[in-house]
């Protein structure tokens, strides 16, 4: 069935209503939501309103995610932090961190702040956002369940592990790049299986070595139960530099749980040794560095929007009419989407509907 466009306002308050059902307090709900919109505003499907129901509330009402959220500083400097959230709600964990950060960095040039024991918090780049709004560099990266090989192996050890980075520019969207470390993540294999698309060649490996091809809901089942996992960036061995992404997701695993003292790898899988869920306890960090410490932040974004446009105005390839940098494809869909709103697949729809209903709540959605 097609999609059906629902309007910002209408999402915006339905899930700030749903979250505050499920006893999220209300400032936090705002937090969230707009962490999970911006997703869609960019065109991430795989973290908007894909993952409202499965990833959020389930766990809420599951009992492995606290809906009230307990951000305690354990350790802190002028220019560091270790924070642990208490496995409350990951996009209101990493707004604080973040804030944090950006605090730091203004005072002092540089800021980091190291978390343990959150949950999901939403596409990175949304943090890196924050910086770069502020006129700092900003990175950050996660740790997730384990479901990525490293190099010439077959077992799920890592998870995605974005290493999402910043800059400011002096044009109307900032540099901004928020990429797994693996080819493809969790949430595009669970988007494919939505909407009945194959998993993509070499993104998939399973226990034997051979490339997973085909029906992607048979994919993630097999990621799931460990006879299969994703590949990092670079793909299968090393022709293709896979040991590259392999190094870069082990470091920010490292990030994520060694200053702060965090679980890693298999203690990220959700369930206890009798197979029970349990929280995900997930290690986070963020890093923000102010421009305005070197030469100005004017300056800064000025040369850096320089430098992206010489590389936009770079001879292209023969069919194409035009060099991308990163952040510029999700302004233009935000663009093209602010307007109207967000398209909703049936899935979700029946999502949307379910949790409505079983809330209470007085919403009357398009396909009504």
């Amino acid at each position: 069935m097609p999609k059906i466009t629902v309007d910002w306002k209408t999402l915006q308050n339905f899930f700030e209503d749903a979250f505050v059902g499920v006893g999220v307090p209300r400032e936090d709900a705002k937090i969230v939501v707009d962490v999970l919109l911006e997703s869609d505003r960019r065109g991430i499907e795989s973290h908007g309103c894909n993952r409202f129901k499965p990833i959020y509330i389930d766990r809420i009402k599951a009992g492995i995610q606290n809906p009230v959220t307990n951000f305690e500083i354990l350790k802190e400097t002028p220019t560091t932090a270790v924070v642990d959230g208490h496995n409350g709600m990951g996009q209101v964990i990493g707004y604080k961190a973040m804030t944090m950060a950006i605090e730091k960095a203004k005072k002092y040039g540089m800021g980091m702040v190291a978390v343990r024991n959150s949950c999901h918090y939403g596409i990175a780049g949304y943090y890196t956002t924050m910086a770069t709004k502020a006129g700092c560099i900003g990175m950050t990266g996660t740790n997730a369940r384990p479901s990525v090989a490293p190099t010439f192996g077959v077992e799920g050890m890592f998870g995605t592990n974005p290493l999402t980075l910043g800059f400011p520019t002096d044009e109307e969207f900032d540099f901004n790049i928020d990429c797994a470390t693996s080819i493809t993540q969790n949430g595009k294999i669970e988007y494919y299986a939505r909407i009945h698309e194959d998993v993509h060649p070499g993104t998939v490996i399973d226990i034997d070595g051979n490339a997973v091809e085909g029906d992607a809901g048979e994919a993630l089942k097999k990621i799931r139960n460990g006879t299969a996992a994703l590949t990092t960036l670079g793909g299968i061995g090393e022709a293709l530099g896979g040991y590259k992404g392999y190094g870069y997701a082990l470091f920010v695993e490292l990030l994520s749980a060694a200053l702060q003292d965090g679980a890693y790898g298999k203690d990220l899988d959700g369930k206890d040794e009798n197979g029970n869920i349990r929280p995900y306890h997930l290690g986070h960090f963020f890093v923000a560095i102010d421009t305005g410490h070197f030469l100005g932040e004017e300056i800064a974004r000025k040369k850096a929007g320089d430098i992206i446009r010489s590389i936009r105005a770079s001879k292209k390839a023969p069919g194409e009419d035009r060099i991308y940098s990163a952040g510029e494809k999700e302004y233009n869909i935000w663009k093209s989407r602010e307007p109207h709103g967000v398209p909703i697949n049936e899935s979700v729809q029946g999502e949307m509907s379910k949790v409505r209903d079983d809330l209470g709540l007085d919403y009357k959605f398009p396909w009504d």
